[in-house]
């Protein structure tokens, strides 16, 4: 099963997908978590260019979605091993959430696996902001305004579990676990 974490930045994926990967491996699974951008070549260039003045202008964002397409092919071999549940921190759903150019940024990603099941982490904009502090140029309420309406007009695409995650870090966790539980067979009442 191939679990994709999305939301703007500061929703809690990080400590979410490490939460269900613990759980998930504590009822016998075996689990492996997966971060876009990776830690490739390909991934750290994507890294710096996010940190640049200009990452929201026409060329940097067509750069950036040729990077982030490379860097998602990197992984797509892993993603056929069925004996795993892979749980990813961001996908190709992150590049037509937060890029220009959708139509194009769908033709870059043809061939990207599709999540079996989507987690949205639905934040609210100004706490985005306030947990975020600026590390690349796409943290402000403006832009983060527009990814979030993004995202959930994207979740009508997909199989997707919206979460609010403005709540606290036990509450979000437990509703996630309530909604992956009958994706992978177990008891949504008889949650550990």
């Amino acid at each position: 099963m191939y679990i994709v974490f999305e939301g703007i930045d500061g929703a809690g994926k990080s400590t979410q997908i490490k939460l269900l990967k613990e759980w998930l491996e504590a009822n016998g699974f075996s689990v492996e978590t997966l971060v876009e951008p990776t830690d490739s070549e390909v991934g750290k260039l994507i890294r710096k260019m996010l940190q640049h003045p200009d990452a929201q202008s026409d060329k940097f964002q067509m750069t950036l979605g040729l990077l982030f397409a490379a860097d998602r092919m990197l992984i797509m071999d892993k993603l056929e091993d069925e004996s795993k549940i892979f749980i990813s921190d961001r996908s190709f759903i992150s590049s037509l959430a937060y890029q220009k150019h959708a139509d194009w940024i769908e033709v870059l990603n043809k061939y990207a696996k599709k999540p079996d099941l989507l987690i949205l982490l639905d934040l609210d904009v100004a706490k985005s902001v306030s947990r975020t502090s600026g590390k690349d140029a796409f943290e402000n309420e403006e832009f983060l305004t527009g990814v979030k309406e993004n995202y959930l007009k994207l979740a009508k695409k997909f199989t997707c579990e919206i979460i609010d995650a403005n709540n606290g870090v036990n509450k979000v966790s437990s509703d996630i676990k309530k909604a992956v539980a009958p994706y992978v067979g177990l008891c949504p009442d008889c949650i550990l």
